[in-house]
């Protein structure tokens, strides 16, 4: 089916449409090149759908869509059918793709193998970015979430309208970022298209459940302004990055055991120096609270260790380099 007849068969929001429009041209320059692709996330869930009726409507023949199945529910495998079936209504191509969660932290674990699998089949099908259709309400969740877990600066920033896909050069767009989730709610009901609703998002077993629950009781509160902050945290933290980096180039010096770092920033760009020095010198990302302790050691004047690593003062800088290996103790004679 022509996909410019299937989307007529469904009635979008013309205004919505024409906004989506607008901020694709605006996140992703090279859409002006008509055989450029764009790739949708779907998970069958509303806000998903309801991009993936926008982007079909607003690049028609140029959008392919994707589920991720992590068999964590036993509806999951008929959702990512529900999703097919609805791409072929529009003439969309659809893929599902399963993944394997490793144990420990599910959620993390299954964001981490739905990139994975994401940017795989974004590079098998040549499309050249791939969209999300995270919102203002996450936004403003995210940031309420991790205020009550005293994060810094980086775990406050809100998501970025583009980033990359982790560990890719893939262009990751979020281009309904600023709108409410009950206006893509409206964008399915003026299209009459059902989605999936996971039972988790009702489950007061999590943070983000629990914060969703007090923001619709507390009207007071501005969800769209919450959501705005968080952007300009995310920019803050830019800010940080680039000053990092350039404390980096200027203040951090080879040594023959390891590195030397003579700061000079405020002590929020030297946790992100000393951060950048723990993983440069083979230890695993280390825990803020952890980095926050070292930082306080050495501002002491002492010495202080992060997993293997040993940092001392030393001449108004400070000295990193790996622990020495501990012999063992002889074997005993017979």
């Amino acid at each position: 089916m022509d996909s410019r007849a299937a989307n007529r068969a469904l009635t979008l929001p013309e205004t919505a449409v024409a906004r989506l429009r607008a901020v694709l041209d605006a996140l992703w320059p090279e859409a002006t090149d008509t055989d450029a692709k764009l790739g949708i996330a779907v998970s069958g869930g509303p806000d998903s759908v309801a991009l993936l009726l926008l982007a079909a409507t607003a690049l028609p023949g140029r959008v392919e869509a994707a589920t991720v199945d992590h068999g964590l529910r036993p509806e999951s495998a008929q959702e990512a059918v529900d999703v097919a079936q609805l791409c072929d209504r529009l003439g969309v191509p659809h893929a599902t793709l399963p993944v394997t969660v490793a144990p420990g932290n599910i959620q993390a674990e299954a964001r981490a193998a739905r990139y994975a699998a994401m940017a795989r089949w974004v590079e098998e099908r040549g499309l050249a970015a791939l969209a999300t259709a995270h919102h203002a309400d996450d936004q403003a969740e995210t940031l309420l979430m991790r205020l009550n877990r005293a994060s810094g600066v980086a775990g406050l920033a809100g998501a970025r309208a583009r980033g990359i896909v982790p560990n890719t050069p893939i262009p990751l767009l979020r281009p309904v970022l600023d709108w409410r989730r009950t206006e893509l709610a409206e964008v399915l009901a003026t299209a009459g298209v059902a989605a999936a609703q996971d039972p988790s998002n009702t489950n007061d077993r999590f943070d983000r459940v629990r914060i969703r629950k007090a923001l619709a009781e507390a009207d007071w509160l501005d969800v769209a302004a919450i959501a705005r902050s968080a952007a300009l945290i995310a920019e803050a933290d830019m800010a940080l990055e680039w000053m990092a980096a350039l404390e980096w180039r200027s203040c951090v010096k080879k040594e023959p055991m390891g590195l030397r770092y003579r700061p000079q920033a405020p002590r929020a760009v030297a946790l992100r120096v000393v951060a950048r020095i723990v993983r440069e010198l083979g230890e695993d990302e280390p825990r803020g609270s952890a980095l926050a302790r070292l930082l306080d050691m050495l501002s002491m004047g002492q010495p202080a260790s992060i997993g293997q690593l040993v940092a001392r003062p030393n001449a108004g800088g400070w000295s990193f380099a790996k622990a020495p290996a501990r012999r063992a103790p002889p074997s005993p004679k017979a």
